[in-house]
């Protein structure tokens, strides 16, 4: 027949975009990898201009952070205005910046009106008014023992004593000692018309305010001399005067039950078991130590699990009473582990136990802060006071730590 002849079977045209497309118009094998080759090449003058474009970015985002931080170095740090203490009263903190804090407190015969601490905030202000003292009543405390009677005085107090007590509150036991010898030689030789011998006192003559003290803690007349005594739970040196403290602790024999740990105070001694406390909303701790409890991992989206103390301490002091403030009792710290970045900013402070204002505490150092005694402390009580410590990396809270610190404060001033 006449006409075009017939396509193979196999070989039927196909409809492509652009027209009709058929096996005879395919590319050859080695113009489709000299396309290929063509493409790779434009890819990569397409790269190279990105990544220069890139690198540029790059050093002018670096060039403007550069500037930025020369410029905020340059400027001078925030700072609050200057604090000073309040009359009758003292400060404890001589730093204003950012973060830092000052702490006030009130002489004896005077309370506080006010904040005791005050923060310096970035915006170059404190968080509160600075506080003033106001007089107190010395005598409403009734610091006066055994039946004497307080008079007041400025910022201060004294008891007058009734017959047989001596000391500033009272506390000793003392006074005349009158003897009566009975018709014997000696008397008669001392007077031929009376048979009534005084010897001298001289618990009572060395007991008068501004003469030194014979006896640590109590003085007994003699006939012709004296002799001193230790309370209960102290034992008298070679000197016959000094009393030392009795550590029941060191005994061969426990005087506490188990699992309970002996504390030894001032003339006794106290058994102790601190507990972790009860878990609640998914925080729970261990005891990792008889003094020491961890908070156990929180769940990756709970909140108030991160805020609650990483760890919490337990630590006990044994003090005398009346002892001279200010006074260091106690200091926390931080280390980070090995390879580690450690936090960059420290805030230390009271969380409990402090009604009375016996306590500030301050930063000594970058890494420590100190638990500070401003007011004398009269025993026996037990006082409890509570210390805080957050770690904070960038501005950002990490964790904070809470020791408890129990203060056995001593019937006794030595």
């Amino acid at each position: 027949m006449s006409g075009s002849p017939e396509p193979a079977r196999g070989s039927e045209p196909v409809l492509m975009r652009g027209g009709l497309f058929s096996p005879q118009n395919c590319l050859s094998k080695q113009q489709l990898l000299s396309a290929i080759r063509q493409l790779q090449q434009l890819l990569k003058g397409q790269e190279t201009r990105f990544a220069e474009g890139i690198r540029h970015m790059k050093s002018r985002l670096a060039a403007l952070q550069n500037s930025v931080s020369r410029v905020a170095s340059d400027a001078p740090p925030v700072s609050c205005p200057a604090l000073s203490a309040p009359p009758d009263g003292r400060k404890f903190g001589s730093k204003y910046l950012v973060d830092h804090e000052v702490h006030f407190t009130c002489n004896p015969g005077f309370r506080l009106v006010g904040p005791s601490s005050v923060v310096c905030l970035p915006n170059g202000t404190w968080t509160g008014e600075q506080p003033r003292c106001r007089g107190t009543s010395e005598c409403s405390s009734q610091p006066c023992q055994n039946g004497g009677t307080c008079v007041e005085g400025v910022g201060q107090h004294r008891c007058i004593c009734p017959p047989g007590r001596t000391g500033s509150r009272c506390q000793h036991q003392g006074g005349e000692d009158l003897r009566h010898c009975h018709q014997t030689q000696r008397c008669q030789e001392l007077s031929s018309a009376a048979f009534l011998s005084s010897d001298v006192n001289e618990c009572e003559l060395y007991g008068q305010e501004g003469r030194p003290r014979l006896c640590m803690h109590a003085c007994v007349n003699t006939p012709g001399s004296y002799r001193c005594t230790c309370p209960s739970g102290y034992h008298t040196l070679t000197d016959g005067k000094t009393c030392e403290d009795v550590d029941e602790c060191a005994g061969p024999q426990p005087v506490c039950p188990q699992g309970t740990t002996c504390i030894n105070t001032g003339g006794g001694f106290q058994c102790v078991s601190p507990e972790c406390p009860e878990g609640s909303h998914n925080v729970s701790y261990v005891k990792t130590s008889p003094f020491q409890c961890e908070r156990n991992p929180c769940p990756m989206d709970s909140r108030p699990c991160r805020s609650m103390p990483k760890t919490i301490s337990f630590h006990y002091l044994s003090l005398p009473s009346n002892l001279k403030t200010p006074i260091t009792l106690f200091r926390m710290a931080t280390a980070s582990a090995p390879g580690r970045p450690g936090p960059n900013s420290l805030r230390f402070g009271i969380v409990g136990g402090n009604s009375r204002g016996h306590f500030v505490m301050q930063r000594s150092d970058r890494q420590t802060g100190e638990l500070i005694l401003v007011q004398t402390l009269e025993g026996p009580q037990t006082l409890e006071v509570d210390v805080d410590m957050s770690e904070y990396l960038d501005r950002s809270f990490q964790a904070n730590h809470v020791s408890k610190v129990t203060i056995f404060v001593s019937p006794y001033d030595f």
